[in-house]
């Protein structure tokens, strides 16, 4: 069972309030992202809050990806995302469709359009980076 299979499996038992507060405690847990990477050429275009992505080497061919938000709720998604495709292949995160893997959360019926508008780009930037590293 993947981390993001055991976050969905918490998720899905909670009322909308407890939901709110498990994303903000998942976005607390993400490894803290060093200032001097939140750049403009780390920021997600088209979030409400500002939202930085960052792609570092892993282990072997791993993709390890550093992230950050300046809202809590938006911090939380990041890390959802990134539940989804954190320390595997640069090939297999290129070609993961995260969007599918999110869907059962139900993101945009739970939380207002303006927190989740940007994870549209924000997933492309990650595959993007995978892309990229790939080769």
């Amino acid at each position: 069972m993947s981390q993001l299979d055991d976050i969905l499996e918490e998720y899905e038992f909670l009322d909308a309030d407890e939901r709110y507060r498990l994303l903000i405690d998942l976005g607390r847990k993400l490894e803290p992202m060093p200032e001097a990477l939140k750049t403009d050429a780390t920021l997600v275009r088209g979030c409400s809050a500002s939202v930085w992505v960052y792609p570092v080497a892993g282990n072997g061919d791993a993709l390890h990806f550093l992230a950050d938000s300046n809202a809590a709720i938006t911090k939380g998604i990041v890390a959802l995302v990134l539940a989804a495709v954190q320390d595997q292949p640069a090939q297999d995160v290129a070609q993961t469709d995260i969007a599918a893997l999110l869907a059962p959360f139900d993101l945009k019926n739970q939380l207002s359009s303006n927190r989740t508008q940007g994870v549209p780009n924000m997933i492309a930037l990650v595959r993007e980076h995978a892309a990229r590293i790939a080769g």
